[in-house]
């Protein structure tokens, strides 16, 4: 099952470039930052305001309101202790924990919606992959491709110190390591957007650390109004997408 990733292009959608450049934009992310540069499959993009003072916003995202349900306003916070971020943040995180390889950004959108466009160095793991149950062999493969280890049989003894809080038992349960699993930064369509709050907490039911998890509320919807620049996918194939 490990197949149903391309380990290459994930590797590359998973690492940024290089550092951050500046230009010379009529519009910036803000006064002191300009531009940074991830590798999105095999092409560097530029995550950057749009150099224009007129960006478009796609249709879908400009409507002001959305049925409730399904589609309700979220809160700030989805799960204790995980983080919510905003647009700089998630800039910064694309420069570094990206770019360093310890991070991924994950479009937890489907995959239709994925194909349509996104935020540059994002890869896509539709929030239902997460929601699998926990023996299920494509959920496996996807939180190995993540950094997690599965685990065999564990000593009893062993398990035992580890809910005490000993040999690093915070990051592991009877099931996974998460010791040297990835922090992840997940986000959707925005801010009345189930689909990445709902991945979060089928993450941290698993036992993945919340100190490790990330959320941009603001997704698309907000990314675009921004006028903050995103890309289309030429081969959503690579990605996991059931």
């Amino acid at each position: 099952m490990k197949k149903l990733f391309v380990r290459g292009v994930f590797l590359c959608a998973a690492l940024a470039c290089g550092p951050a450049i500046t230009a010379n934009l009529a519009v910036t992310a803000a006064a002191d930052h300009t531009a940074a540069v991830v590798e999105h499959g095999n092409d560097p993009v530029g995550v950057e305001r749009v150099p224009s003072m007129a960006p478009a916003i796609d249709h879908t995202f400009g409507k002001s309101s959305t049925p409730c349900p399904p589609f309700c306003v979220n809160p700030l916070h989805v799960a204790e202790t995980v983080g919510t971020v905003a647009e700089l943040e998630v800039i910064e995180f694309i420069e570094n924990t990206l770019h360093s390889g310890t991070g991924v950004v994950i479009d937890a959108r489907t995959s239709d919606r994925y194909s349509e466009g996104t935020i540059p160095g994002s890869i896509n793991i539709p929030f239902t992959v997460f929601e699998k149950a926990a023996d299920d062999p494509y959920l496996v493969a996807v939180l190995e491709q993540l950094g997690a280890s599965h685990r065999d049989r564990v000593n009893f003894l062993v398990r035992t110190l580890e809910k005490f809080g000993f040999l690093g038992g915070s990051n592991k349960t009877d099931a996974w390591d998460f010791t040297d699993a990835k922090e992840l930064l997940i986000w959707c369509n925005g801010p009345w957007c189930s689909q990445s709050p709902r991945a979060i907490r089928a993450l941290v039911n698993l036992g993945y650390p919340a100190e490790k998890l990330h959320y941009y509320r603001g997704g698309m919807q907000v990314w675009q109004s921004l006028g903050l620049s995103t890309v289309v996918p030429t081969d959503t194939s690579a990605y996991a997408s059931k």
